[in-house]
């Protein structure tokens, strides 16, 4: 698997990074915005090789099966998922983006993650240049890997690199579907510093050496009582 690190020529080239800002949230207002610094050494690293960065990830989540036939409209969307606080408009991204990155890079947001609006912006990105698109999960073929949506968003791009550790046991659109038509087409797809660092410690985990040993497992996240569970004899 190449690594962000591997990735050559990427001047004037625009490359898709799915990235996990599904951050913790209030409605618009983000509590902590570590997931977005810890993806910002792999998002440097690419513009410093020239490439146009376009940034994608989901914030919360849309239950389709409860939005009534006929209010799917991008209004009621939102409307409905900022009265339950769950999937948002990423927006409210950008400024922290823009501020862990540092005054001299370009940094735009895209309210629409699909169609003609999103195809101008990134067509307009320049070098060392960075778009954040809409929350990919306003999208209802995102979660089951549609793949005409998944053609769609790789046609804008030259190389994917995956930094969405969150995100990767997902067989998505947005993680599954547009690196793997990419890879057909002969194009570069990658693993971000993220990735790589949350493979290396698993690793150490699942091969643990005699040097290594006595070690912790410490168990964490929303769902820690049914990792539990399921950890148990």
């Amino acid at each position: 698997m190449l690594t962000v690190e591997d990735l050559k020529n990427l001047q004037g080239k625009k490359v898709y990074v799915r990235v996990d800002f599904n951050v913790p949230h209030k409605g618009e207002v983000i509590s902590d915005d570590n997931r977005i610094r810890a993806a910002i050494p792999t998002i440097k690293a690419l513009l410093e090789k020239g490439a146009r960065v376009v940034l994608m990830s989901h914030l919360g989540k849309v239950d389709w099966k409860k939005l009534k036939k006929g209010e799917k409209t991008q209004e009621e969307i939102d409307a409905q998922m900022k009265k339950n606080n769950l999937c948002i408009a990423v927006e409210p991204l950008k400024k922290h983006i823009s501020e862990a990155m540092g005054k001299d890079v370009n940094v735009y947001f895209c309210p629409e993650n699909r169609g003609e609006a999103l195809a101008q912006a990134v067509a307009a990105l320049k070098d060392g240049e960075i778009l954040l698109a809409q929350n990919t999960r306003y999208q209802a073929g995102e979660e089951k890997n549609d793949p005409e949506l998944a053609k769609e968003w790789a046609g804008l791009v030259d190389a994917f690199v995956m930094d969405a550790f969150g995100s990767a046991h997902r067989a998505h659109a947005s993680t599954v579907g547009v690196p793997s038509i990419l890879k057909e087409e002969g194009k570069p797809v990658a693993l971000g510093y993220l990735m790589i660092k949350e493979v290396e410690n698993l690793t150490r985990c699942v091969e643990v050496k005699p040097e290594d040993r006595p070690y912790v497992a410490i168990l964490g996240g929303l769902k820690v009582s049914d990792k539990i569970k399921s950890s148990m004899p």
